[in-house]
């Protein structure tokens, strides 16, 4: 394996193929973001989502997939002109990828959708040398969900984050108002199939304990994308949506659903519908 690979493994100290594999595929999500810079993405579009709140706000639980917003409406949008770059990026450290592309509709439900059909969604497919492969549970690739909305709403701030590994490189984000906007969204509005994200609830308490405020004009134009929405967003209108929504959460699940992507389960022993409408009650809208 590629020897900056192997240093930048050993800061996560892995411990098992869970481990391994999760610390792999945050790595990966960094030289993607390196190659998406190098390829001038970010003037089209903006990081977000849990991955960006991990790598770039030091989130303490790992998190799978890739999500980009561009910054105005696109339904041309082509990814096809950066994989060029994301294959050169991959390969100097020793990764190959193949692409699987998925067609978003109603007829074809996708957890990740918020009711929503003009979004891109693409799998990256990595694969690496034989060590590589010895250490993750499937011994074969580590799949990566990458997402872009095409057709998204644009109430939301920017700004420009540095990341040092695997090259020191900037990536556009939104700001963590706005990203506490998209998801609050999630966590309103994700349609879950058989498996409750636990991921969003966590990121929520995540937020609400550094009393983050949220970006109430992009949370109300998602929501009225979405079609729950008539109306203006106000702070009770809001704990309302939320409290319905926790009401319908079995726990249970959602704490099984978090639990391999965090260290310390102390963070959600104390999770219950009392506990997360107590915390919606402290929240501040900008």
């Amino acid at each position: 394996m590629n020897e900056a690979i192997e240093q930048m493994l050993s800061k996560y100290s892995p411990k098992s193929s869970v481990d391994y594999e999760n610390a792999l595929k945050e790595i990966l999500q960094e030289i993607i973001l390196l190659g998406l810079e190098r390829n001038h993405f970010f003037e089209k579009a903006a990081f977000y989502g849990g991955t960006a709140l991990r790598i770039l706000h030091r989130l303490d639980r790992f998190s799978e997939d890739i999500d980009f917003t561009l910054l105005k409406p696109d339904l041309n949008f082509k990814f096809d002109k950066y994989f060029p770059g994301l294959a050169r990026e991959l390969k100097a450290y020793g990764f190959d990828f193949t692409l699987e592309r998925v067609e978003k509709s109603q007829d074809r439900p996708v957890e990740s959708a918020f009711l929503k059909t003009n979004t891109r969604i693409l799998f990256l497919n990595i694969t690496g040398t034989k060590s590589f492969a010895d250490k993750i549970q499937k011994n074969q690739s580590i799949k990566i969900k990458f997402e872009v909305d095409v057709d998204p709403a644009t109430s939301f701030d920017t700004e420009i984050k540095t990341v040092l590994l695997p090259s020191a490189f900037s990536v556009k984000s939104l700001t963590l108002p706005s990203l506490f906007a998209g998801k609050m969204h999630a966590v309103l509005l994700r349609k879950w199939k058989n498996r409750i994200k636990g991921r969003d609830f966590y990121d929520f308490q995540w937020y609400m304990a550094r009393r983050t405020p949220l970006k109430k004009k992009y949370l109300e134009e998602k929501m009225r994308g979405s079609g729950v929405l008539n109306e203006p967003l106000t702070k009770d209108l809001l704990i309302n949506f939320f409290e319905k929504r926790i009401d319908t959460i079995d726990w249970g699940k959602a704490k099984m659903d978090v639990r391999q992507f965090i260290k310390d389960e102390n963070q959600i022993k104390i999770w219950s519908s009392e506990f997360f409408k107590e915390l919606i009650q402290k929240i501040e809208l900008v």
